[in-house]
């Protein structure tokens, strides 16, 4: 009988023991899963950003295409007004 008090002590010390761990890990776990969801919060922002901004540059480079392309068309018409220029003072 004493033997058997003397094990459900041990039980129930351990038992409390490794309840109050596990409490304190669970209490841990929590802290690390708002963390992590802060974090993901923050990445996501900060792509969300990005991605704008990537838009913007594209945007832009799209617009700076053009001009050039505009500037490329300007030039090879004039080019071509002095060929004739050139081919009329030539045949005088």
């Amino acid at each position: 009988m004493i033997k058997l008090l003397k094990v459900s002590a041990i039980i129930l010390a351990t038992s409390l023991a490794i309840g109050c761990a596990s409490t304190s890990d669970l209490e841990k776990l929590q802290k690390d899963v708002a963390s992590l969801k802060r974090d993901t919060a923050a990445i996501s922002a900060k792509a969300d950003s990005a991605a704008r901004d990537a838009s913007a540059a594209a945007a832009n480079a799209e617009s700076a295409t053009a001009a050039a392309n505009r500037a490329a068309d300007t030039a090879a018409e004039t080019n071509h007004k002095l060929d004739r220029m050139l081919n009329k003072a030539m045949m005088k």
